[in-house]
Protein backbone atom coordinates (compact mmCIF):
# COMPACT_ATOMS: atom_id res chain seq x y z
CA UNK A 1 0.00 0.00 0.00
CA UNK A 2 2.34 2.24 0.74
CA UNK A 3 4.48 1.34 -2.80
CA UNK A 4 1.23 2.01 -4.09
CA UNK A 5 0.73 5.81 -2.94
CA UNK A 6 4.41 6.51 -3.23
CA UNK A 7 3.35 5.36 -6.99
CA UNK A 8 0.41 7.36 -7.35
CA UNK A 9 1.91 11.00 -5.92
CA UNK A 10 4.64 10.30 -8.87
CA UNK A 11 1.91 10.09 -11.63
CA UNK A 12 0.35 13.09 -10.13
CA UNK A 13 3.85 15.17 -9.55
CA UNK A 14 5.65 14.14 -12.84
CA UNK A 15 3.91 14.38 -16.51
CA UNK A 16 7.33 12.05 -17.33
CA UNK A 17 6.09 9.15 -14.88
CA UNK A 18 2.38 9.11 -16.33
CA UNK A 19 4.39 9.11 -19.95
CA UNK A 20 6.32 6.16 -19.11
CA UNK A 21 3.47 4.15 -17.33
CA UNK A 22 1.36 4.24 -20.51
CA UNK A 23 4.38 3.20 -22.50
CA UNK A 24 4.92 0.12 -19.96
CA UNK A 25 0.97 -1.07 -20.44
CA UNK A 26 1.06 -0.76 -24.09
CA UNK A 27 4.42 -2.66 -24.27
CA UNK A 28 2.75 -5.20 -21.41
CA UNK A 29 -0.74 -5.50 -24.13
CA UNK A 30 1.80 -5.88 -27.25
CA UNK A 31 3.52 -8.53 -25.68
CA UNK A 32 0.65 -10.12 -24.80
CA UNK A 33 -1.38 -9.88 -27.86
CA UNK A 34 2.28 -11.46 -29.41
CA UNK A 35 2.52 -14.63 -27.39
CA UNK A 36 -1.26 -14.98 -27.88
CA UNK A 37 -0.76 -14.67 -31.55
CA UNK A 38 2.21 -16.76 -31.42
CA UNK A 39 0.76 -19.48 -29.27
CA UNK A 40 -2.49 -19.97 -31.85
CA UNK A 41 -0.09 -20.43 -34.93
CA UNK A 42 0.23 -23.90 -36.16
CA UNK A 43 3.21 -24.76 -38.23
CA UNK A 44 3.14 -24.04 -41.94
CA UNK A 45 2.59 -26.71 -43.97
CA UNK A 46 3.30 -27.13 -48.01
CA UNK A 47 0.08 -28.49 -49.87
CA UNK A 48 1.70 -28.17 -53.52
CA UNK A 49 4.42 -26.93 -55.25
CA UNK A 50 3.87 -24.82 -58.85
CA UNK A 51 5.29 -25.85 -61.06
CA UNK A 52 7.63 -28.14 -59.40
CA UNK A 53 10.13 -27.76 -62.44
CA UNK A 54 11.18 -24.88 -63.94
CA UNK A 55 14.82 -22.74 -63.89
CA UNK A 56 16.48 -19.65 -62.82
CA UNK A 57 14.89 -16.38 -63.11
CA UNK A 58 11.26 -17.81 -63.18
CA UNK A 59 8.42 -17.55 -60.58
CA UNK A 60 7.20 -20.57 -58.34
CA UNK A 61 4.18 -20.41 -56.19
CA UNK A 62 4.17 -22.41 -52.66
CA UNK A 63 0.30 -23.27 -51.82
CA UNK A 64 -0.47 -23.84 -48.20
CA UNK A 65 -1.46 -23.02 -44.93
CA UNK A 66 0.03 -21.55 -41.86
CA UNK A 67 2.94 -19.41 -43.66
CA UNK A 68 2.03 -16.21 -41.74
CA UNK A 69 0.53 -12.76 -43.17
CA UNK A 70 3.46 -11.25 -43.61
CA UNK A 71 7.21 -12.66 -43.66
CA UNK A 72 9.19 -11.15 -40.77
CA UNK A 73 11.70 -13.54 -40.17
CA UNK A 74 10.32 -16.17 -42.15
CA UNK A 75 12.15 -17.98 -45.28
CA UNK A 76 12.04 -20.46 -48.23
CA UNK A 77 14.57 -22.94 -48.41
CA UNK A 78 15.23 -24.94 -51.59
CA UNK A 79 18.07 -28.02 -51.32
CA UNK A 80 19.86 -26.39 -48.19
CA UNK A 81 20.27 -22.68 -49.46
CA UNK A 82 17.94 -19.83 -48.10
CA UNK A 83 16.06 -17.51 -50.63
CA UNK A 84 16.84 -13.58 -49.89
CA UNK A 85 14.67 -10.96 -49.06
CA UNK A 86 14.69 -9.90 -52.76
CA UNK A 87 13.52 -13.55 -54.07
CA UNK A 88 10.31 -12.94 -52.98
CA UNK A 89 7.15 -11.36 -54.98
CA UNK A 90 4.37 -12.75 -52.52
CA UNK A 91 4.01 -13.56 -48.84
CA UNK A 92 0.25 -14.34 -47.94
CA UNK A 93 -1.35 -16.88 -45.14
CA UNK A 94 -1.62 -19.73 -47.63
CA UNK A 95 0.67 -18.38 -51.01
CA UNK A 96 4.08 -17.72 -51.38
CA UNK A 97 5.67 -16.69 -54.80
CA UNK A 98 9.43 -16.84 -55.16
CA UNK A 99 11.74 -16.20 -58.13
CA UNK A 100 14.35 -18.88 -58.25
CA UNK A 101 18.17 -17.27 -58.13
CA UNK A 102 20.11 -18.31 -60.83
CA UNK A 103 22.16 -20.52 -57.84
CA UNK A 104 19.16 -23.29 -57.46
CA UNK A 105 19.63 -27.06 -57.43
CA UNK A 106 17.65 -30.24 -57.07
CA UNK A 107 16.32 -30.82 -53.66
CA UNK A 108 13.89 -30.39 -51.00
CA UNK A 109 11.72 -27.36 -50.48
CA UNK A 110 10.79 -26.44 -46.85
CA UNK A 111 9.20 -23.24 -45.67
CA UNK A 112 10.58 -22.07 -41.74
CA UNK A 113 8.30 -19.48 -39.73
CA UNK A 114 9.13 -18.81 -36.35
CA UNK A 115 6.09 -21.56 -35.12
CA UNK A 116 8.33 -24.12 -37.02
CA UNK A 117 9.23 -25.68 -40.25
CA UNK A 118 6.98 -27.32 -42.91
CA UNK A 119 6.90 -30.72 -44.65
CA UNK A 120 8.96 -31.10 -47.51
CA UNK A 121 8.06 -31.05 -51.10
CA UNK A 122 10.53 -31.76 -53.96
CA UNK A 123 11.73 -29.05 -56.73
CA UNK A 124 13.62 -30.27 -59.70
CA UNK A 125 15.81 -28.08 -61.95
CA UNK A 126 14.55 -27.92 -65.65
CA UNK A 127 17.79 -28.29 -67.44
CA UNK A 128 18.78 -31.95 -64.99
CA UNK A 129 15.16 -33.22 -66.79
CA UNK A 130 14.95 -35.11 -70.13
CA UNK A 131 12.69 -34.04 -72.43
CA UNK A 132 10.17 -36.36 -73.89
CA UNK A 133 9.73 -36.25 -77.29
CA UNK A 134 9.24 -38.57 -80.25
CA UNK A 135 11.45 -39.85 -82.32
CA UNK A 136 12.51 -41.61 -85.02
CA UNK A 137 14.22 -44.77 -84.09
CA UNK A 138 16.23 -44.92 -87.01
CA UNK A 139 17.85 -42.06 -86.32
CA UNK A 140 17.70 -41.77 -82.00
CA UNK A 141 19.99 -45.04 -81.53
CA UNK A 142 22.93 -44.86 -80.22
CA UNK A 143 25.89 -45.32 -82.68
CA UNK A 144 29.27 -46.19 -82.29
CA UNK A 145 32.17 -44.90 -84.51
CA UNK A 146 35.13 -45.77 -83.10
CA UNK A 147 36.44 -47.04 -79.86
CA UNK A 148 40.21 -45.40 -78.76
CA UNK A 149 42.11 -47.63 -78.58
CA UNK A 150 40.59 -50.23 -79.39
CA UNK A 151 42.34 -52.43 -76.55
CA UNK A 152 43.06 -51.23 -72.89
CA UNK A 153 43.69 -52.68 -69.35
CA UNK A 154 41.15 -52.55 -66.46
CA UNK A 155 40.76 -49.01 -65.03
CA UNK A 156 42.31 -47.29 -68.51
CA UNK A 157 39.96 -44.44 -70.00
CA UNK A 158 39.01 -45.24 -73.85
CA UNK A 159 36.78 -42.64 -75.72
CA UNK A 160 33.44 -43.69 -77.68
CA UNK A 161 32.90 -41.69 -80.67
CA UNK A 162 29.62 -41.58 -82.39
CA UNK A 163 26.10 -39.92 -82.38
CA UNK A 164 22.64 -40.16 -80.19
CA UNK A 165 24.31 -40.32 -76.64
CA UNK A 166 22.50 -37.95 -75.33
CA UNK A 167 23.53 -34.94 -73.57
CA UNK A 168 23.28 -35.80 -70.52
CA UNK A 169 23.81 -39.54 -68.84
CA UNK A 170 20.80 -39.96 -66.78
CA UNK A 171 20.21 -44.08 -66.70
CA UNK A 172 22.11 -44.72 -69.77
CA UNK A 173 25.10 -46.98 -69.60
CA UNK A 174 28.55 -48.80 -71.26
CA UNK A 175 28.03 -52.36 -71.28
CA UNK A 176 31.17 -54.56 -71.47
CA UNK A 177 31.70 -58.17 -72.19
CA UNK A 178 31.95 -59.89 -68.83
CA UNK A 179 34.39 -61.95 -67.42
CA UNK A 180 32.26 -64.81 -66.53
CA UNK A 181 29.60 -67.34 -68.37
CA UNK A 182 26.60 -69.44 -67.78
CA UNK A 183 26.25 -72.54 -68.59
CA UNK A 184 22.17 -71.95 -68.08
CA UNK A 185 21.64 -68.97 -70.84
CA UNK A 186 17.63 -69.47 -70.34
CA UNK A 187 18.30 -68.70 -66.22
CA UNK A 188 21.05 -66.20 -67.20
CA UNK A 189 18.81 -64.04 -69.73
CA UNK A 190 15.56 -64.31 -66.89
CA UNK A 191 17.70 -62.87 -64.09
CA UNK A 192 19.68 -60.64 -65.90
CA UNK A 193 17.28 -58.95 -68.75
CA UNK A 194 20.13 -59.62 -71.41
CA UNK A 195 20.61 -62.06 -74.18
CA UNK A 196 24.70 -62.25 -73.52
CA UNK A 197 26.99 -61.46 -70.53
CA UNK A 198 27.51 -58.21 -69.88
CA UNK A 199 28.77 -56.00 -67.10
CA UNK A 200 28.57 -52.25 -67.22
CA UNK A 201 30.34 -48.83 -65.99
CA UNK A 202 30.25 -48.72 -62.52
CA UNK A 203 29.32 -45.63 -60.91
CA UNK A 204 30.82 -46.41 -57.52
CA UNK A 205 34.13 -46.37 -59.14
CA UNK A 206 34.03 -43.29 -60.95
CA UNK A 207 34.30 -44.80 -64.35
CA UNK A 208 32.27 -42.38 -66.15
CA UNK A 209 34.34 -39.16 -67.08
CA UNK A 210 32.48 -37.30 -69.52
CA UNK A 211 29.40 -37.55 -71.73
CA UNK A 212 28.07 -35.99 -74.48
CA UNK A 213 25.85 -36.55 -77.26
CA UNK A 214 28.97 -37.75 -79.66
CA UNK A 215 31.70 -38.44 -77.35
CA UNK A 216 32.07 -40.55 -74.29
CA UNK A 217 35.06 -41.05 -71.84
CA UNK A 218 34.72 -44.10 -69.96
CA UNK A 219 37.15 -46.26 -68.10
CA UNK A 220 37.06 -50.28 -68.53
CA UNK A 221 35.73 -51.59 -65.62
CA UNK A 222 36.28 -54.33 -63.21
CA UNK A 223 35.29 -57.36 -64.29
CA UNK A 224 35.26 -57.02 -68.29
CA UNK A 225 36.67 -59.35 -70.74
CA UNK A 226 37.50 -58.89 -74.27
CA UNK A 227 34.45 -59.50 -76.30
CA UNK A 228 30.88 -56.86 -77.53
CA UNK A 229 30.90 -53.60 -76.27
CA UNK A 230 27.38 -51.20 -76.87
CA UNK A 231 25.94 -48.17 -75.60
CA UNK A 232 22.42 -48.09 -74.16
CA UNK A 233 20.18 -44.98 -73.87
CA UNK A 234 16.09 -44.41 -73.32
CA UNK A 235 16.17 -44.60 -76.98
CA UNK A 236 17.95 -48.54 -77.51
CA UNK A 237 21.03 -49.95 -77.93
CA UNK A 238 24.08 -49.65 -80.32
CA UNK A 239 25.11 -52.21 -82.55
CA UNK A 240 27.89 -54.45 -80.76
CA UNK A 241 31.79 -53.25 -81.26
CA UNK A 242 34.35 -55.31 -80.84
CA UNK A 243 36.88 -54.58 -77.73
CA UNK A 244 39.66 -56.29 -76.52
CA UNK A 245 40.60 -55.90 -72.34
CA UNK A 246 44.38 -56.59 -71.85
CA UNK A 247 45.16 -58.43 -68.28
CA UNK A 248 49.12 -57.96 -68.21
CA UNK A 249 48.71 -58.51 -64.39
CA UNK A 250 46.15 -61.59 -64.98
CA UNK A 251 42.99 -61.39 -63.89
CA UNK A 252 39.98 -62.92 -61.21
CA UNK A 253 37.42 -65.96 -62.73
CA UNK A 254 34.16 -65.81 -61.10
CA UNK A 255 31.95 -69.77 -61.19
CA UNK A 256 29.89 -71.34 -59.03
CA UNK A 257 27.17 -68.21 -59.72
CA UNK A 258 24.03 -68.60 -56.73
CA UNK A 259 21.26 -66.25 -56.60
CA UNK A 260 19.66 -65.19 -53.25
CA UNK A 261 16.36 -64.02 -52.85
CA UNK A 262 16.65 -61.40 -49.78
CA UNK A 263 14.17 -59.84 -47.33
CA UNK A 264 14.68 -56.98 -45.58
CA UNK A 265 12.12 -55.45 -42.99
CA UNK A 266 11.91 -52.54 -40.70
CA UNK A 267 8.94 -52.12 -38.19
CA UNK A 268 7.97 -48.57 -37.00
CA UNK A 269 5.96 -47.97 -34.16
CA UNK A 270 4.15 -44.81 -33.22
CA UNK A 271 4.30 -44.41 -29.17
CA UNK A 272 1.35 -42.05 -29.29
CA UNK A 273 2.81 -39.17 -27.69
CA UNK A 274 4.44 -36.08 -29.18
CA UNK A 275 4.02 -33.73 -32.20
CA UNK A 276 2.86 -34.89 -35.92
CA UNK A 277 6.18 -35.82 -37.42
CA UNK A 278 8.07 -37.40 -40.42
CA UNK A 279 10.39 -39.99 -40.57
CA UNK A 280 12.63 -41.28 -43.00
CA UNK A 281 13.95 -44.29 -43.28
CA UNK A 282 17.01 -44.97 -45.94
CA UNK A 283 17.49 -48.70 -46.59
CA UNK A 284 20.05 -49.99 -47.67
CA UNK A 285 20.43 -51.75 -51.49
CA UNK A 286 22.87 -54.30 -52.52
CA UNK A 287 25.26 -52.91 -54.78
CA UNK A 288 26.39 -54.42 -58.23
CA UNK A 289 30.25 -55.25 -59.23
CA UNK A 290 32.07 -57.90 -60.88
CA UNK A 291 31.47 -60.29 -58.36
CA UNK A 292 27.81 -59.52 -57.69
CA UNK A 293 27.11 -58.26 -61.07
CA UNK A 294 22.72 -58.63 -60.32
CA UNK A 295 21.11 -57.21 -57.24
CA UNK A 296 17.24 -56.75 -58.67
CA UNK A 297 14.47 -55.16 -56.44
CA UNK A 298 11.72 -57.70 -56.95
CA UNK A 299 9.23 -56.41 -54.21
CA UNK A 300 9.08 -53.27 -52.20
CA UNK A 301 5.84 -52.40 -49.88
CA UNK A 302 4.72 -49.63 -49.23
CA UNK A 303 5.63 -48.10 -52.73
CA UNK A 304 8.69 -45.85 -51.33
CA UNK A 305 9.55 -42.62 -51.96
CA UNK A 306 12.75 -42.87 -54.00
CA UNK A 307 13.51 -46.19 -55.38
CA UNK A 308 16.30 -45.75 -57.88
CA UNK A 309 19.08 -44.39 -55.32
CA UNK A 310 22.28 -45.58 -55.56
CA UNK A 311 22.66 -46.98 -52.35
CA UNK A 312 19.60 -46.67 -50.45
CA UNK A 313 15.55 -47.44 -51.08
CA UNK A 314 14.28 -44.58 -49.06
CA UNK A 315 10.82 -44.80 -47.34
CA UNK A 316 8.94 -41.91 -45.69
CA UNK A 317 6.09 -42.07 -43.34
CA UNK A 318 3.71 -39.64 -41.35
CA UNK A 319 3.49 -40.20 -37.96
CA UNK A 320 0.11 -38.14 -35.96
CA UNK A 321 0.67 -37.63 -32.16
CA UNK A 322 -2.46 -39.60 -31.42
CA UNK A 323 -1.93 -42.77 -32.91
CA UNK A 324 -0.70 -45.49 -31.54
CA UNK A 325 -0.08 -47.57 -35.10
CA UNK A 326 2.74 -50.01 -36.31
CA UNK A 327 3.55 -50.17 -40.08
CA UNK A 328 6.28 -52.18 -41.85
CA UNK A 329 8.31 -51.75 -44.53
CA UNK A 330 9.57 -54.58 -46.59
CA UNK A 331 11.73 -54.98 -49.43
CA UNK A 332 12.96 -57.83 -51.43
CA UNK A 333 15.97 -58.34 -53.70
CA UNK A 334 17.11 -61.05 -55.68
CA UNK A 335 21.25 -60.72 -55.89
CA UNK A 336 23.13 -62.68 -58.05
CA UNK A 337 26.78 -63.63 -56.14
CA UNK A 338 29.58 -65.62 -57.59
CA UNK A 339 32.93 -67.27 -55.80
CA UNK A 340 35.86 -65.35 -56.93
CA UNK A 341 39.54 -66.88 -57.40
CA UNK A 342 42.27 -64.56 -57.97
CA UNK A 343 44.41 -65.14 -61.25
CA UNK A 344 46.94 -62.21 -60.15
CA UNK A 345 50.69 -62.13 -61.35
CA UNK A 346 52.18 -60.30 -58.40
CA UNK A 347 55.14 -59.22 -60.47
CA UNK A 348 53.03 -57.72 -62.93
CA UNK A 349 51.12 -55.43 -60.34
CA UNK A 350 52.09 -51.47 -60.66
CA UNK A 351 52.70 -49.16 -58.53
CA UNK A 352 50.18 -46.64 -58.98
CA UNK A 353 50.64 -44.10 -62.01
CA UNK A 354 47.32 -42.10 -61.96
CA UNK A 355 47.24 -40.84 -58.37
CA UNK A 356 44.77 -37.87 -60.31
CA UNK A 357 42.35 -40.70 -60.97
CA UNK A 358 39.36 -39.86 -58.46
CA UNK A 359 38.90 -43.54 -57.56
CA UNK A 360 42.43 -43.12 -56.48
CA UNK A 361 42.15 -40.04 -54.37
CA UNK A 362 38.70 -41.03 -52.57
CA UNK A 363 39.92 -45.31 -51.67
CA UNK A 364 43.50 -43.56 -49.74
CA UNK A 365 41.58 -41.04 -47.96
CA UNK A 366 40.66 -41.05 -44.85
CA UNK A 367 36.67 -40.34 -43.71
CA UNK A 368 34.35 -41.28 -40.98
CA UNK A 369 34.43 -44.56 -41.19
CA UNK A 370 38.40 -45.63 -42.08
CA UNK A 371 40.71 -43.71 -39.68
CA UNK A 372 43.76 -44.04 -42.42
CA UNK A 373 44.87 -40.38 -40.89
CA UNK A 374 45.48 -41.54 -37.86
CA UNK A 375 49.31 -40.91 -36.26
CA UNK A 376 48.81 -44.45 -34.91
CA UNK A 377 48.02 -46.05 -38.05
CA UNK A 378 50.69 -44.09 -40.21
CA UNK A 379 53.49 -45.36 -37.58
CA UNK A 380 52.21 -48.88 -37.49
CA UNK A 381 52.08 -49.23 -41.37
CA UNK A 382 55.23 -47.85 -41.83
CA UNK A 383 57.02 -50.47 -39.63
CA UNK A 384 54.67 -53.39 -41.51
CA UNK A 385 56.09 -52.61 -45.09
CA UNK A 386 58.94 -51.32 -44.46
CA UNK A 387 60.55 -50.40 -48.00
CA UNK A 388 58.38 -52.65 -50.08
CA UNK A 389 57.14 -50.76 -53.02
CA UNK A 390 55.07 -53.59 -55.03
CA UNK A 391 51.15 -52.43 -54.16
CA UNK A 392 50.20 -56.49 -54.18
CA UNK A 393 53.30 -57.76 -51.68
CA UNK A 394 52.63 -54.62 -49.17
CA UNK A 395 48.62 -55.29 -49.05
CA UNK A 396 49.91 -59.03 -47.92
CA UNK A 397 52.48 -57.78 -45.60
CA UNK A 398 49.65 -55.59 -44.19
CA UNK A 399 47.34 -58.98 -44.38
CA UNK A 400 49.43 -61.05 -42.55
CA UNK A 401 50.75 -58.64 -39.64
CA UNK A 402 46.97 -58.43 -38.82
CA UNK A 403 46.17 -62.33 -38.72
CA UNK A 404 49.42 -63.09 -37.17
CA UNK A 405 49.50 -60.47 -34.47
CA UNK A 406 45.39 -60.40 -33.39
CA UNK A 407 42.92 -62.44 -32.38
CA UNK A 408 39.18 -62.20 -34.06
CA UNK A 409 36.78 -61.88 -31.32
CA UNK A 410 33.38 -64.11 -32.54
CA UNK A 411 31.26 -61.66 -31.42
CA UNK A 412 31.07 -58.42 -32.74
CA UNK A 413 31.70 -56.08 -30.08
CA UNK A 414 28.82 -53.65 -28.87
CA UNK A 415 29.18 -50.51 -26.72
CA UNK A 416 31.32 -47.14 -26.98
CA UNK A 417 34.14 -49.29 -29.16
CA UNK A 418 36.24 -48.25 -31.72
CA UNK A 419 38.68 -49.98 -34.43
CA UNK A 420 41.35 -47.92 -32.60
CA UNK A 421 40.69 -49.80 -29.71
CA UNK A 422 42.26 -53.02 -31.44
CA UNK A 423 45.74 -51.55 -31.19
CA UNK A 424 45.84 -51.54 -27.42
CA UNK A 425 44.23 -54.58 -27.02
CA UNK A 426 45.28 -56.78 -29.70
CA UNK A 427 41.70 -58.29 -30.43
CA UNK A 428 38.91 -57.30 -32.61
CA UNK A 429 35.87 -58.61 -34.65
CA UNK A 430 35.19 -58.74 -38.23
CA UNK A 431 34.39 -55.16 -38.18
CA UNK A 432 37.62 -54.20 -36.73
CA UNK A 433 39.44 -56.58 -38.90
CA UNK A 434 38.07 -55.14 -41.82
CA UNK A 435 38.12 -51.12 -41.12
CA UNK A 436 41.58 -51.64 -39.69
CA UNK A 437 43.14 -53.70 -43.00
CA UNK A 438 41.47 -50.74 -45.08
CA UNK A 439 42.72 -47.80 -42.81
CA UNK A 440 46.46 -49.86 -42.92
CA UNK A 441 46.05 -49.85 -47.13
CA UNK A 442 44.90 -46.91 -47.30
CA UNK A 443 47.77 -45.22 -45.02
CA UNK A 444 50.10 -46.93 -47.56
CA UNK A 445 48.59 -45.39 -50.81
CA UNK A 446 46.85 -48.54 -51.70
CA UNK A 447 42.93 -47.72 -52.82
CA UNK A 448 40.71 -49.51 -50.48
CA UNK A 449 37.79 -49.80 -48.74
CA UNK A 450 35.80 -51.71 -46.48
CA UNK A 451 32.55 -54.13 -47.50
CA UNK A 452 29.85 -54.58 -45.33
CA UNK A 453 27.12 -57.34 -45.79
CA UNK A 454 25.93 -60.73 -44.71
CA UNK A 455 27.42 -64.15 -44.77
CA UNK A 456 24.91 -66.92 -45.68
CA UNK A 457 25.16 -70.18 -43.42
CA UNK A 458 24.68 -73.62 -44.78
CA UNK A 459 21.19 -73.55 -43.28
CA UNK A 460 20.56 -70.14 -45.20
CA UNK A 461 20.56 -68.53 -41.92
CA UNK A 462 22.63 -65.17 -42.06
CA UNK A 463 24.94 -63.09 -39.59
CA UNK A 464 26.49 -59.65 -40.02
CA UNK A 465 29.76 -59.19 -41.62
CA UNK A 466 32.44 -56.95 -42.70
CA UNK A 467 35.41 -57.64 -44.98
CA UNK A 468 37.60 -55.10 -48.02
CA UNK A 469 38.61 -54.83 -50.94
CA UNK A 470 41.75 -53.07 -52.58
CA UNK A 471 42.49 -52.02 -56.14
CA UNK A 472 45.45 -53.13 -58.38
CA UNK A 473 46.36 -50.81 -61.15
CA UNK A 474 45.56 -53.20 -64.64
CA UNK A 475 44.08 -55.60 -62.12
CA UNK A 476 40.81 -54.60 -60.81
CA UNK A 477 39.39 -54.94 -57.13
CA UNK A 478 40.96 -57.94 -54.85
CA UNK A 479 39.29 -59.27 -51.98
CA UNK A 480 40.09 -59.94 -48.75
CA UNK A 481 38.40 -61.06 -45.52
CA UNK A 482 41.28 -60.61 -42.74
CA UNK A 483 38.63 -61.82 -40.31
CA UNK A 484 38.31 -65.09 -41.83
CA UNK A 485 41.87 -65.37 -42.58
CA UNK A 486 42.39 -65.04 -38.51
CA UNK A 487 40.29 -67.67 -38.14
CA UNK A 488 36.73 -66.58 -37.77
CA UNK A 489 33.75 -69.34 -37.04
CA UNK A 490 32.12 -69.59 -40.50
CA UNK A 491 31.64 -72.84 -42.28
CA UNK A 492 31.63 -72.10 -46.46
CA UNK A 493 29.52 -74.49 -48.47
CA UNK A 494 32.84 -76.13 -50.35
CA UNK A 495 36.09 -77.02 -47.82
CA UNK A 496 38.81 -74.81 -47.54
CA UNK A 497 42.12 -76.22 -46.71
CA UNK A 498 43.83 -72.87 -45.75
CA UNK A 499 41.65 -70.10 -45.10
CA UNK A 500 44.41 -67.61 -44.02
CA UNK A 501 45.49 -68.36 -48.21
CA UNK A 502 42.83 -68.65 -49.34
CA UNK A 503 40.50 -65.22 -48.47
CA UNK A 504 43.48 -63.20 -49.98
CA UNK A 505 42.26 -63.29 -53.03
CA UNK A 506 39.67 -65.47 -53.17
CA UNK A 507 35.98 -65.09 -51.86
CA UNK A 508 33.33 -68.15 -52.15
CA UNK A 509 29.88 -67.10 -53.07
CA UNK A 510 28.48 -66.90 -49.43
CA UNK A 511 29.47 -63.15 -49.33
CA UNK A 512 25.91 -60.79 -49.87
CA UNK A 513 27.57 -57.04 -49.87
CA UNK A 514 24.98 -54.56 -49.01
CA UNK A 515 27.38 -51.36 -49.19
CA UNK A 516 31.10 -50.65 -50.90
CA UNK A 517 32.97 -48.37 -48.41
CA UNK A 518 31.09 -45.58 -46.52
CA UNK A 519 27.89 -44.10 -47.46
CA UNK A 520 28.08 -40.64 -46.72
CA UNK A 521 23.85 -39.57 -46.23
CA UNK A 522 23.16 -35.39 -45.99
CA UNK A 523 20.15 -34.52 -44.12
CA UNK A 524 17.07 -33.64 -46.15
CA UNK A 525 15.55 -31.09 -43.39
CA UNK A 526 17.05 -28.88 -40.83
CA UNK A 527 17.22 -29.94 -36.98
CA UNK A 528 16.53 -33.02 -37.91
CA UNK A 529 16.61 -35.83 -35.58
CA UNK A 530 19.31 -38.75 -37.06
CA UNK A 531 19.39 -42.54 -35.69
CA UNK A 532 22.88 -44.20 -36.45
CA UNK A 533 23.46 -47.66 -36.89
CA UNK A 534 26.72 -48.75 -35.76
CA UNK A 535 28.11 -52.28 -36.89
CA UNK A 536 25.64 -53.45 -39.11
CA UNK A 537 25.32 -55.00 -42.04
CA UNK A 538 25.42 -51.28 -44.06
CA UNK A 539 27.81 -48.44 -43.87
CA UNK A 540 26.08 -45.90 -43.82
CA UNK A 541 25.74 -41.94 -41.71
CA UNK A 542 21.51 -42.24 -41.56
CA UNK A 543 19.61 -44.61 -41.33
CA UNK A 544 16.50 -42.83 -40.03
CA UNK A 545 15.43 -39.55 -40.11
CA UNK A 546 12.63 -37.41 -38.30
CA UNK A 547 11.67 -33.92 -38.27
CA UNK A 548 12.46 -31.47 -35.39
CA UNK A 549 9.33 -31.82 -33.19
CA UNK A 550 9.43 -33.82 -30.38
CA UNK A 551 8.02 -37.44 -31.22
CA UNK A 552 8.17 -40.36 -29.25
CA UNK A 553 8.30 -43.92 -31.61
CA UNK A 554 10.45 -46.96 -31.67
CA UNK A 555 11.80 -48.46 -34.83
CA UNK A 556 13.20 -52.32 -35.05
CA UNK A 557 15.20 -53.21 -37.95
CA UNK A 558 15.61 -57.20 -38.54
CA UNK A 559 19.00 -58.39 -40.26
CA UNK A 560 18.64 -59.78 -43.77
CA UNK A 561 16.85 -62.76 -44.21
CA UNK A 562 17.25 -65.45 -46.84
CA UNK A 563 13.78 -66.51 -48.38
CA UNK A 564 15.08 -68.38 -51.37
CA UNK A 565 18.23 -69.69 -52.91
CA UNK A 566 18.59 -70.91 -56.90
CA UNK A 567 22.08 -72.40 -58.32
CA UNK A 568 22.35 -70.70 -61.40
CA UNK A 569 25.82 -73.31 -62.75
Amino acid sequence: MKFLRLYLQLLKKYPLARLLSLAGILLLAFAFTSLARHSSRKRPEILSLMPPVSSPGETVIIYGENFGSERFDSFVEISGSRITSSGYSLWTDNQIRIVLPQTVEDGLVTVHTSSGNSNPSFFAKQSGIPVAVRQNPRTSLPVIKSIEPASAEPGDTIVITGANFGNVRGTSQVYFSANRSYTNAAAAQKLTGQAGVYISANEMDFDYEYWSDSELHVRVPDGAATGSLYVQTANGMSRNQLFTVEYKAGRSSYSSSRVYVVQVNADIENRGQGQDSRITLYIPRPPVCASQPVANLTEVSPEPLIKNDLHDIIQQIDISGGNGSKQRFSQVFAVEVYAVTSGIDSRQVKRYSDRQRLLYSMFTSSDSCVPSSNPAIIQLVQSVVGREKNPYRQAKLIYEYLIENFTVYQEVRAGNVTVLDMLEQNYGDAYDFSVMFTALCRAAGIPALPVSGILVEDNATTRNHWWAEVYFEGYGWFPVDPALGAGLNFAPQQEIANKAEFYFGNMDNQHIIFSRGWTQIKPSLLNSKIVYRPRTYALQSVWEEASDSMLNYSSLWNNPTIIGIEQIH
